[in-house]
């Protein structure tokens, strides 16, 4: 059978009735949240960072002119001036009252439309700042208390598994020489740490090789699950084929659905027509045995 039939007879039979949902609109809600996070972002790329993503990165810049719409910006969905003055100060606090007013102006979003829209956008923001907000505290804290070896050791563990290093998965660092020169990065960075690195070394390399190793378990995992899934669907597609079931189903659903008078004693040339567009399902039963 063409294959424009075998579409044609798919939708007869599964399409009929389905009603489309309403969508997120990704852009108007992007300038929703820019209109509270990213004031005078042109300016200081830095902004979402500053007005909704951490503390760390500093209090924004005061301006006179404190925004103005973009060329060809609906003001349907931003917040206005009088709006804004009632968005709160702390970063996480406005972020969060960000989200509540733009999921209510721009039909159709949710808050998890708004973290995977913005928080990548956030995330971008700190970086061209120069901010680690994951990072602030760890090194903040170990330089404010007397060196440990297990500050030394969350030091440099989080510097390892940044995304530009080894990442959290260390799948950056299966060869030795890539994991020795991000060690020897991390060790420089982590002052105070000279009488730990030994060891240090010692547990991450450890860390690493359990990860590669459940990462090649995880995808064994994966393969033998998908060469199941086969093989459940092909008993099950051989059962359907057995005493012509599949192709008696198909018939009579194109003769209650599709057939004016629905194949009854008299209109042969209609359940005619129904095995026609079923005929497949005769074919694939063929390959199938």
């Amino acid at each position: 059978m063409k294959k424009s039939t075998l579409l044609f007879v798919c939708g007869l039979i599964s399409c009929h009735g389905v009603a489309v949902a309403e969508t997120c609109s990704q852009m108007n809600l992007t300038r929703c949240l820019d209109s509270v996070c990213a004031i005078n972002v042109s300016s200081n790329p830095a902004a979402r960072c500053q007005y909704c993503g951490t503390s760390s990165a500093g209090t924004p810049p005061t301006s006179s002119a404190m925004r103005s719409l973009s060329v060809g910006q609906s003001a349907k969905y931003v917040l206005s001036e009088k709006e804004l003055k009632n968005a709160p100060t702390d970063p996480g606090q406005r972020y969060v009252w960000a989200t509540k007013q733009c999921i209510e102006k721009v039909e159709g979003c949710t808050t998890d439309d708004v973290s995977n829209v913005y928080d990548k956008l956030i995330e971008q923001s700190c970086r061209a700042a120069g901010i680690s907000a994951q990072m602030t505290a760890t090194i903040a804290t170990a330089n404010t208390t007397k060196v440990s070896a297990s500050s030394c050791l969350s030091t440099i563990t989080a510097c390892m598994i940044e995304e530009k290093r080894c990442g959290p998965d260390y799948s950056a660092c299966e060869d030795e020489v890539s994991f020795n020169n991000f060690f020897s990065a991390c060790s420089v960075e982590a002052s105070g740490c000279d009488e730990y690195i030994a060891d240090i070394r010692t547990s991450l390399s450890d860390e690493r090789n359990t990860a590669i190793a459940n990462a090649d378990l995880l995808i064994e995992g994966i393969v033998k699950n998908y060469q199941l899934a086969r093989e459940q669907k092909l008993v099950s597609a051989q059962a359907s084929c057995k005493d012509d079931a599949a192709l008696n189903s198909c018939i009579e659903t194109i003769c209650q659905r599709s057939m004016p008078n629905k194949c009854d004693v008299g209109y042969g040339s209609e359940r005619a027509t129904a095995t026609l567009f079923c005929k497949f399902y005769e074919l694939a039963c063929d390959v199938l045995e």
